[in-house]
């Protein structure tokens, strides 16, 4: 039978327990093999009783010759076991749950103990052993044999498998998954086919897949258990990196975009008005985008760099090469404030060069958004600037030929889809203000080309960041209050999680009231958070960036964008509940100017994990390596969350925050078979197109490569 077969027809399974393994995803032998151990005991190290060596840490197989329960008062009671072997006697003693070991271990019964070795006199001890009773084995040994079956639990490194509390309750502990498992290399034809060309096996040095399976459920060896999860996770890594390479060769051979020829007028001039020289690190992001819009494949570029890097006026260099030759620009924002904010800032720039930029909202006035759809309908607007109202049914443009979509991983893939629909085959560009890892936007953007922006701008001061408990709030408040004194001005922000909204946004109206009867009655505050208005919502930013209130108090809707270099106190309360991501996109609110400033993470009871991501804050000013950070502390699903996590959802046994180099190696490979077979009709090739459709094609259909 094949390992394809229901995992109902394995000996020892049945339907209680199919029902039970159903649940975690095993459903088939198939998917029992790839249910991999979270981890490995080393029981290796196995001696016969005379051999024992004291202070030594062994496995002995022996018959329980004698039991004997010492005492009954609470505390005070032990149980004593005599294990014999054919050279002599070893006494194991337990302190703790003697009712329970007294139950269990009954003269007769065989076991394999494993734990430190000690003397008392010439008779070696072992106190809170680990055991496993030997079951019976199906070959039926002759007496004082071990079987076979018997030497998968111990005497070797053995594996620890995942379990649930409806597994243990039916008897599915590790111990019975290694039986299990056993079981299904014993009765089934299972993985003797490969998804590997003999050409990558040869070039990677990766073992065989059939044998790289066996080892990573039985390994014979520490060497030969790294070389089995080495190959499980190369191929792995592959396959994800495959699919992206199948996305990127069908986009780049089958769809044409319009080709920017040449850079002009508005470009030069933009270059030649900006106030300030932009760093390496932005040319070197402008370079790339220019060799993306004159190759005539749409460009799919991610820009990412930290917060006030300047990712922007990168964007807005894009726009320009756009402008010169004929084409129109759309720039998509997640909220109204920050498209504000960037429509303000490109109005600024680009109207004395000559180009006439659109804001489109959700709340305009039916006039003036008539007005500008006409406008861009007929290619007299150049750039239009928004929120999700670019991609509403009604708006169409004259010549669009590039998307900048910022933020992107707060919109869907249906309004990213939208946008890209707008015109055909426009260049896009995405761009992120959260830092992520250099693995985890492989293995996420794999099919984009990415630009890194990590160096910041001359001037600008990195931001004291100091964690302060409640008590501390007076001390506090008296530096804000200092601040404002020398001209400046500062933000005091509230938590809001989506579970409990309601009172939160309650609890920071109640503390804006306070601050400003009570605590700062002589200063100008303005409150800003999700339930305003648009126009009111702009209305108080507008107050604050022209400096006619001193505290913006809110919640994280100033989280992202929101520049006032004026700006030189942020206050964050209950900063425990926030996450490492948040905290830092509100840390990057202040410090965008001249003077130094400084964030104050306010907290009462933090967790160890909170405390943890807290420190990080303290420690570093470097948005990359917080990412790194929040990816080790809470995986990286919960750091990409379910609209980002893409591919990596089905990784078994990979870890992007590790596997780093795996990763790359696998990439290289995947994008060479590609780039050699992009349909994959090489016969060298048929094990791995295979393999692909078999598991893969449900993510990337091959309606995608053509």
């Amino acid at each position: 039978m094949s390992a394809t077969a229901s995992i109902i027809y394995l000996k020892g399974v049945g339907s209680k327990k199919a029902s039970i393994l159903k649940e975690i995803g095993i459903s088939t032998v198939d998917d029992l093999l790839n249910y991999f151990p979270r981890r490995y005991l080393d029981r290796s190290a196995m001696k016969c009783i005379r051999d024992l060596a004291d202070g030594e840490t062994v496995t002995v197989v022996g018959t329980v010759l004698k039991t004997q329960l010492e005492g009954t008062h609470p505390g005070r009671a032990r149980f004593k076991v005599w294990l014999g072997d054919a050279t002599g006697q070893l006494e194991l003693t337990w302190f703790r749950g003697v009712r329970f070991f007294s139950r269990s271990i009954v003269s007769g019964d065989a076991l394999a103990v494993h734990g430190k070795v000690s003397y008392f006199g010439r008779q070696a001890q072992m106190q809170h052993p680990d055991y496993d009773r030997l079951t019976a084995s199906p070959h039926e040994p002759g007496e004082g044999e071990i079987s076979d079956f018997d030497l998968y639990h111990t005497g070797r490194i053995i594996s620890i498998y995942p379990t649930t509390d409806a597994m243990k309750q039916a008897g599915l502990t590790s111990k019975q998954l290694r039986t299990l498992v056993a079981r299904a290399f014993d009765e089934y034809r299972v993985r003797s086919e490969e998804n590997l060309s003999q050409a990558i096996l040869s070039d990677y040095h990766l073992l065989p897949l059939r044998e790289a399976y066996h080892e990573i459920h039985f390994p014979s060896s520490h060497e030969a258990l790294e070389l089995a999860r080495y190959r499980m996770k190369w191929s792995e890594l592959f396959y994800v990196q495959l699919m992206f390479a199948l996305r990127q060769s069908e986009l780049r051979t089958s769809k044409r975009a319009v080709i920017f020829t040449h850079s002009g007028v508005v470009t030069e001039q933009l270059y030649r008005t900006l106030p300030y020289e932009l760093t390496d690190a932005q040319k070197q992001a402008v370079r790339e985008i220019y060799r993306d819009l004159k190759t005539g494949s749409p460009m799919n570029r991610l820009l990412q760099g930290d917060v006030g890097s300047g990712k922007t006026i990168v964007a807005m260099f894009a726009m320009a090469l756009a402008a010169d030759n004929g084409l129109q620009s759309a720039f998509m924002a997640p909220t109204e404030i920050l498209a504000v904010q960037h429509y303000l800032s490109m109005k600024r720039l680009f109207q004395p060069l000559g180009l006439r930029v659109g804001l489109l909202t959700g709340k305009q006035r039916k006039k003036e958004r008539q007005a500008l759809l006409e406008a861009l309908g007929s290619g007299e607007l150049h750039i239009a600037v928004g929120t999700h109202a670019l991609i509403e049914g009604e708006v169409s443009y004259a010549g669009l030929g590039l998307v900048v979509i910022d933020e992107q991983h707060r919109f869907g893939v249906l309004q990213r889809k939208a946008l890209r629909e707008k015109a055909v085959n426009p260049h896009v560009l995405l761009m992120t203000a959260t830092p992520i890892p250099r693995t985890l936007s492989m293995g996420v953007f794999g099919d984009l080309d990415v630009s890194v922006i990590r160096q910041m701008p001359a001037g600008r001061r990195p931001v004291r960041t100091s964690l302060c408990y409640e008590k501390e709030l007076a001390k506090v408040y008296d530096f804000l209050r200092s601040e404002v004194a020398e001209g400046r001005q500062g933000y005091i922000v509230y938590p809001l999680v989506e579970e409990s909204e309601k009172m939160d946004l309650k609890a920071a109206v109640e503390s804006f009231e306070e601050l400003s009867s009570s605590v700062f009655p002589d200063l100008r505050l303005g409150l800003i958070h999700g339930q305003l208005t648009p126009d009111r919502k702009e209305m108080v930013m507008d107050e604050f960036r022209r400096g006619e209130v001193d505290l913006l108090v809110g919640t994280t809707v100033i989280e992202v964008g929101v520049d006032v270099p004026n700006a030189t106190v942020m206050v964050i309360e209950h900063a425990e509940r926030f996450g490492l991501a948040q905290l830092h996109q509100l840390r990057g609110r202040v410090g965008r100017g001249e003077h130094g400033s400084t964030c104050f993470l306010i907290c009462s009871m933090p967790t160890a994990e909170a405390r943890e991501r807290l420190e990080a804050m303290v420690s570093t000013n470097d948005g990359f390596i917080i990412s790194e950070i929040d990816a080790r502390i809470r995986g990286v699903g919960n750091v990409l969350g379910k609209e980002q996590s893409g591919p990596l959802n089905g990784l078994r046994i990979a870890d992007l925050t590790r596997d780093f180099d795996i990763m790359q190696s696998a990439r290289i490979a995947a994008f060479r078979v590609i780039a050699e077979d992009a349909q994959l009709r090489a016969a060298e090739h048929g094990v791995i197109k295979a393999h692909y459709l078999r598991y893969y094609q449900d993510r990337v259909t091959l309606a995608d490569i053509g």
